[in-house]
């Protein structure tokens, strides 16, 4: 989520995936919930730019979502790295292994909002 001005992204939760029509009521109560405007999906493009399974699953969980939450527009961001500045951020701030663990991915969401918010700065 970004806050109120759209300038600091920062992680809330972090769903641990199952089945996606329960994933996707959980996002759409999220959405209602926090009044999102947009939704910031990571694509996770290869090293060279193109898309490969990742991706593929990734836009295939989108339209599924898509038929829940239906008039929240999607944006995909590109995902590459955002894991390993995540990783170092953590490591800087000097968290255990087991510590990282549990916050390493809503860290990784955290940066690819960031770097969609700072893209589209007005």
């Amino acid at each position: 989520m970004s806050d109120p001005t759209g300038l600091i992204a920062q992680g809330i939760r972090t769903i641990d995936r199952g089945h996606t029509t329960a994933d996707c009521g959980v996002l759409d109560g999220m959405v209602r919930e926090q009044g999102v405007e947009t939704i910031v999906v990571g694509l996770p493009f290869n090293m060279d730019g193109s898309e490969g399974p990742m991706a593929a699953n990734v836009r295939t969980f989108v339209r599924e979502m898509q038929k829940i939450i239906q008039d929240i527009p999607v944006v995909f961001w590109d995902e590459r790295l955002s894991t390993v500045a995540a990783e170092r951020g953590l490591l800087e701030a000097d968290l255990s292994r087991a510590k990282r663990r549990k916050v390493i991915n809503q860290m990784a969401a955290a940066f690819i909002l960031q770097g969609y918010l700072d893209a589209n700065r007005s």
